[in-house]
């Protein structure tokens, strides 16, 4: 088929606004009026490859989401669900980050159209952070966890059984730390700041030894007041989870303790 035949299956099939231009053998550039939330254009390229006509992104959609969300962040919880609907409704290939789509039996225009459509649906997760629904927020605080911490380390709500029965006292997640406790609280809103203040505090007064830690999911829609009397007891704050994603793993390999205890004695 020729470039100009292509091209109108395009714009047939997608949209008056399709562009086609050559860039090098049997590769073409594919200009569509479909664009990021920031206003850059998806990066869709025509190409043949071992035989077979391809579409491509040449792996551009994860790296222009990353500008804003933490790779790690991007392909855990609710949007690395979100990105495997999408490409299992269109029958999108992932390709180590390069998404692929083949052109079958020649129908360029249906192929643009699906493949368009997956790219769109995947830069969907980019509200999923912006808006930082309470769900997104504590399945990305428990991931990062997860992802961090070896099982036999943490535990999610924990409470002291001894001084607390009732459970009045609770941590969002206790991780075995070197050389104290570490004490991680998802700080979602005023009540759970509150929360968590108090709770320190009654820690310290049982002479409990740890360490603590807060993540908040957005600093500046809580109380400053209330921040401020979080700040007085914990140890380590970060204040944007999908930001300071690394850094948090980052911190919690460093403070996290031993899997084994040393052994003693002789060999």
């Amino acid at each position: 088929m020729s470039l100009k035949s292509i091209e109108q299956t395009f714009i047939e099939k997608v949209s008056g606004q399709i562009q086609l231009f050559p860039e090098g053998k049997e590769r073409f550039r594919v200009f569509t009026p479909f664009m990021f939330e920031d206003g850059d254009e998806l990066v869709i390229v025509l190409k043949k490859e071992g035989g077979r006509w391809i579409l491509s992104d040449e792996a551009h959609t994860y790296m222009h989401l990353t500008y804003e969300i933490d790779e790690k962040l991007l392909h855990s919880g609710p949007r690395k669900k979100l990105i495997l609907k999408a490409l299992s409704m269109f029958d999108v290939e992932d390709r180590s980050g390069e998404l692929i789509l083949e052109v079958p039996n020649g129908d360029y225009g249906e192929a643009l159209y699906d493949f368009a459509q997956a790219l769109l649906k995947i830069t969907d997760v980019s509200y999923l952070s912006k808006e930082r629904v309470q769900s997104t927020f504590m399945e990305d605080f428990r991931d990062v966890l997860l992802e961090t911490v070896p099982a036999p380390l943490r535990r999610f709500d924990w409470h002291d059984s001894d001084r607390d029965p009732d459970r009045k006292y609770r941590v969002d997640c206790r991780i075995k730390g070197k050389p104290q406790p570490l004490f991680v609280y998802a700080l979602s809103n005023d009540n759970r700041i509150r929360d968590a203040t108090i709770a320190l505090h009654q820690f310290k007064e049982w002479n409990i030894p740890f360490r603590s830690m807060g993540i908040f999911k957005d600093p500046k829609k809580t109380s400053r007041k209330v921040r401020e009397r979080f700040s007085d007891v914990c140890d380590k704050e970060f204040h944007d989870l999908t930001l300071n994603y690394a850094n948090i793993q980052e911190y919690l390999v460093a403070n996290i303790g031993n899997l084994e205890e040393p052994k003693t004695g002789r060999k």
